[in-house]
């Protein structure tokens, strides 16, 4: 009998969901068909969210100090600093660097990453998949219970496995450039110019990424033709700025095409990140909300892989994480419609400008984009908190004294249950809990904040490994032992 799960994709989605998969305890492969990591980064940054998720398994710490950076909705200026959340995004992290903080992870928990092993063709059998590839050594099959395409937007696994890409063909494009030595001014979150916009921020190490918009610019399909001589040429021509004696580290080009694939599970085969969900860069959501895909994912299948998955499980990731990825459709168009148009979109900035003044709007688009707005249907219950994260620097005083945060709370990736004094039914809620004890970590404490704590916190409250609240008290419509249930399985 098959065993395990392979995933496709050495990307950071790849290498997230197979984290996850090991600390659920489950067997996972992964392949990737590039010999070693390309060294290029799209991505250089990653929203709120992502960094909890990061944090919640105690990762973020390793990227060192970050620069947490300002936000904006389509060039729109938010001030996040009126907000009473925070959704600062972290800025400045090549996607190359994330990969190896997230490989060296890997190394840790046993789990292989098979270089120079493309997948060619797969099929599925009475209890799993075969998987064909071409490895070093030539030709070979390898099984899985499941398999798991994280190999980007052209995706071998979503082809193979049929599943249908729609959205809307490309309508702009944009050339980018990393380079050293070149004496231009920032322009962090962008700047428009006549007949475009451009964008120049720090990367690691001296290095300067520069962006541009030609509001008549279409990137070729073939990338192979577009030289660092192009790119230089249109800079000097919208801001006057000479780069051509820079250093140039990597170049690139990217259009507005949006896609999402209409199925994030088919069978035993699933889909994460950029195989589900492409479109223009901004406010560094592609890698983010596929970090966050591999979060979803990842606990649900290793419980299925270790036999503790209750029916319907393996679903709620279709279910959960399809319409994030709509939502992401809706406002990185938006975005774009917004921050790249021409001077006929200035009275509409005008106006956003001053929406974004009012804190409930600035919350709610603010919240699109950090990821922080993602509530999750947990069934039963009213309170407030459900289905929301727990956020994971939240400051907690266990029973015996002891200061802790959440994040060390959720970092093996298990269930949570906490309570705190104020939970009037306390026993009962620990008796029920011990049912559970294999799957889900009991924790007696309190919060921090003492009498600052906001009145809508919970007096008690289980989480799910991905860290959101699954059940929360007080709370008359929703029992504990029914959340368990729905998210652990069975007793």
């Amino acid at each position: 009998m098959a065993k395990g799960a392979i995933i496709v994709g050495a990307g950071p989605v790849g290498l997230m969901l197979a984290g996850e998969l090991r600390l659920g305890g489950a067997d996972v492969v992964v392949y990737d068909k590039l010999p070693a990591p390309s060294g290029e980064s799209r991505g250089v940054g990653f929203t709120r969210r992502a960094a909890e998720v990061f944090d919640q398994r105690g990762l973020l710490q390793r990227f060192g100090d970050v620069e947490w950076a300002q936000g904006h909705f389509g060039g729109v200026h938010i001030d996040f600093s009126k907000l009473d959340d925070n959704h600062f995004s972290v800025r400045g992290i090549p996607q190359f660097r994330t990969e190896e903080i997230l490989e060296a992870w890997l190394k840790e928990l046993g789990v292989e990453v098979r270089r120079r092993h493309e997948v060619t063709g797969f099929r599925e059998t009475a209890d799993g998949v075969v998987v064909e590839y071409e490895g070093p050594d030539g030709p070979g099959e390898d099984s899985a219970e499941y398999l798991v395409g994280c190999d980007g937007a052209r995706s071998i696994v979503r082809r193979l496995a049929g599943i249908d890409f729609p959205g809307w063909e490309p309508t702009r494009g944009m050339y980018m450039a990393d380079v050293v030595g070149a004496d231009i001014r920032q322009r962090p979150i962008g700047e428009r110019v006549p007949g475009g916009m451009v964008m120049a921020f720090n990367l690691e190490d001296g290095v300067r990424r520069i962006v541009i918009h030609n509001e008549s610019l279409r990137p070729p399909e073939d990338k192979s033709g577009l030289t660092f001589e192009t790119i230089a040429d249109a800079w000097q021509e919208m801001t006057g700025e000479h780069l051509h004696d820079a250093e140039v580290r990597w170049i690139s080009s990217f259009t507005d095409t949006t896609r999402q694939a209409a199925q994030y599970r088919k069978g035993r085969i699933f889909l994460a990140g950029d195989a589900t969900h492409i479109h223009m860069p901004a406010g560094a959501q592609g890698m983010s909300v596929g970090v966050q895909d591999a979060a979803n994912l990842g606990w649900k299948l290793a419980a299925a892989l270790t036999g503790r998955a209750p029916e319907g499980l393996l679903d709620t990731y279709q279910s959960e994480r399809h319409p994030v990825g709509q939502l992401l459709m809706r406002n990185t168009r938006a975005q774009t419609k917004l921050y790249l148009s021409g001077e006929e979109m200035e009275p509409l900035r005008a106006v956003m400008q001053e929406l974004v003044q009012d804190v409930a709007v600035a919350r709610h688009l603010a919240g699109q984009v950090s990821g922080l707005d993602i509530r999750y249907d947990m069934g039963a219950g009213t309170h407030p908190r459900l289905g929301l994260r727990w956020r994971p620097d939240t400051p907690l005083k266990l029973a015996d004294g002891t200061p802790a945060t959440v994040r060390d709370l959720l970092t093996p990736a298990r269930g949570v249950l906490f309570v705190t004094p104020a939970a009037a039914d306390a026993g009962p809620l620990l008796d029920t809990a011990a049912r559970w004890a294999g799957r889900v970590d009991t924790v007696t404490g309190d919060w921090a904040g003492g009498e600052d704590v906001h009145p809508d916190t919970p007096h008690a409250l289980l989480v799910r490994p991905d860290g959101y609240i699954a059940w929360a008290a007080p709370d008359e419509e929703a029992g504990l032992g029914q959340a368990l249930e729905r998210w652990f399985g069975a007793a």
